[in-house]
């Protein structure tokens, strides 16, 4: 499959190959970074000591701005339990317990580029969990099988809801603002100095700004939600896509970007930036085993 992703690249333009390069690369560190943290997690630990650790590891190799600032969830937290205003997704001061289930979630801009990745674990066993991650290669195939068919983001966003509930989970990324499954990235300008407002980098919230009011001008939107601003074919570009399951207060997700192109073949009209990820290797061990 990684295989497949380079050859499509190979076939894009010259600049928009070197572009999902920088792209691809960034997402890497992303997952480094979070297999890294991840190998580093004791009982007792934080979920803010486990969203410093993915700050300080990715500053020490150049991190200098973020889409948004890590995150790190524990327990119940991994479900968003309870979860009613932005400010609950922030890192809190719960500890990491023997099976509990954890997701890191980081969105650094890395030489211009940006990702927004989530990796999903446990601390020992938790088969609930390991059952989630293992449903959530439906969806992955489901999404890039309907953008193909370029049917509208808000159809898209209902079938994935249902197959959920088919699979007797809960829709979890519905506590995101808006509601949103996905969003759409781009390049950043690199600053010296980039500050962040409410965990988002500065930079990186004028570019969604922008796009949403370009968007809104031409009748297409950046956000990928349920509702009516959705309702239109996926638009071409990069897009950080995030199914999030839910099931008795344990929660898994992954999150990686999918591109979108103009073209006609449907094989190049969409694909996934990179096939060489975790959730994507455990799928293919769980296949061969």
């Amino acid at each position: 499959m990684a295989g497949d992703t380079k050859q499509r690249t190979a076939r894009l333009s010259g600049r928009r190959s070197a572009e999902l390069s920088g792209f691809r690369e960034v997402q890497r560190l992303s997952y480094e970074c979070a297999e890294a943290v991840a190998a580093q997690l004791r009982p007792g630990v934080t979920e803010r000591e486990a969203a410093r650790m993915q700050r300080e590891w990715l500053r020490e190799r150049g991190v200098r701005d973020w889409f948004h600032l890590p995150f790190a969830w524990f327990g119940d937290r991994t479900a968003f339990a309870n979860f009613r205003i932005p400010l609950q997704f922030f890192p809190t001061n719960r500890k990491l317990e023997p099976g509990m289930p954890f997701i890191l979630d980081m969105a650094p801009v890395y030489k211009g580029y940006a990702a927004d990745i989530g990796y999903s674990g446990s601390l020992g066993l938790n088969p609930v969990q390991d059952r989630l991650m293992s449903d959530l290669q439906a969806h992955r195939e489901l999404i890039l099988e309907q953008v193909r068919e370029r049917r509208s983001l808000r159809e898209i966003y209902e079938n994935v809801e249902r197959l959920m509930t088919r699979q007797g989970y809960a829709n979890r990324h519905r506590a995101y603002p808006f509601g949103v499954i996905a969003h759409k990235i781009d390049r950043v300008k690199e600053r010296r100095w980039s500050p962040t407002a409410f965990g988002f980098g500065t930079q990186s919230l004028k570019g969604l700004v922008s796009d949403a009011l370009h968007g809104h001008r031409e009748g297409w939107s950046p956000l990928w939600s349920p509702y009516h601003f959705s309702n239109h074919p996926p638009q071409p570009g990069l897009w950080a896509v995030e199914p999030h399951l839910g099931f008795r207060g344990t929660g898994a997700k992954f999150e990686e970007i999918l591109v979108v192109t103009d073209s006609r073949d449907p094989e190049e009209s969409a694909f996934w930036l990179d096939d060489d990820l975790p959730h994507v290797r455990r799928w293919a061990e769980e296949k061969a085993a």
